[in-house]
């Protein structure tokens, strides 16, 4: 299949993906909480990042489960790039198997599953799995975003609708949410150029999680990072109301524009406001 014969995706099309891709990011967690953290095999990539046995068996489940269920739309992970061909048109699954792999490998619980629906070059639909925490944020964008429980035998518990708050003013106090493992200068003066602010710290996409459920206001990462880390948290926030953008306000592109597939920068908004 050549990039210019991959598949585009209406809404209504992408609706129906939702329940599948949640199931497929429980599968995925399941495997990663088999893996014993205590005797696991870890190996370096070559831009010094670790990557466990966990990050391989979430591959698997969700490289194998998306061949069956959507064998047109192509997919890239973070595991797989050696397989990518950018630039990718029309659809296309971004995947981070587990994002916060530093978390994982040090006891933590903050580490998740990222799965996004690309269209065009824009997420159009996020599943941010966190299996320590038995639960699933999930969004489309136009639909609306979710937060729901999964039981131990991965069936769907509670769902419960979330929306970004509005953002506050400048003389307001403002909840920003900060990486644990990744801080930057330039995101911490963005943050100090609010008075007030209070940090909390999140390991890997939770923190679009928290903005998207109204939890914290702000999530900037002015640095680079990679598109599988950002596309699924992306499309969580923007359908809960909130918005993501450089610090120019302008959109992110997703699907390899950049051979690198590096986001320079973002800044994830709860909704707008006066501050916006």
């Amino acid at each position: 299949m050549t990039n210019d014969s991959r598949p585009s995706l209406d809404m209504s099309t992408a609706a129906a993906l939702l329940e599948p891709l949640t199931q497929l990011a429980a599968e995925a967690g399941a495997a990663i909480l088999a893996v014993n953290r205590n005797s696991m095999t870890i190996d370096g990539k070559a831009d010094g990042s670790p990557v466990t046995q966990a990050d391989l068996a979430a591959d698997h489940v969700i490289s194998e489960g998306l061949a069956k269920l959507f064998p047109g739309i192509p997919t890239l992970s973070e595991e797989r790039l050696h397989l990518a061909e950018p630039p990718y048109a029309g659809a296309l699954f971004l995947i981070d198997p587990l994002d916060g792999t530093k978390e994982f490998v040090a006891g933590r619980q903050e580490f998740t599953v990222n799965i996004a629906l690309i269209v065009d070059g824009t997420p159009l639909l996020g599943i941010v799995g966190a299996p320590a925490l038995g639960l699933i944020w999930r969004g489309l964008v136009g639909q609306g975003a979710e937060r729901v429980e999964i039981r131990p035998d991965l069936s769907i518990g509670k769902v419960t609708a979330i929306k970004a708050r509005t953002i506050p003013d400048r003389d307001q106090p403002w909840v920003a949410a900060v990486s644990r493992s990744h801080g930057d200068l330039r995101s911490e003066a963005f943050i100090a150029s609010r008075p007030g602010a209070v940090r909390q710290e999140f390991g890997s996409a939770l923190k679009f999680c928290r903005v998207a459920e109204g939890q914290a206001d702000i999530y900037p990462r002015l640095s680079p990072t990679c598109e599988w880390d950002v596309a699924a948290g992306h499309a969580v926030v923007v359908a809960a109301g909130g918005f993501v953008a450089d610090s120019h306000g302008q959109p992110l592109h997703f699907g390899g524009r950049r051979e690198d597939f590096i986001i320079p920068e973002f800044i994830a908004w709860g909704g707008r406001g006066a501050a916006a």
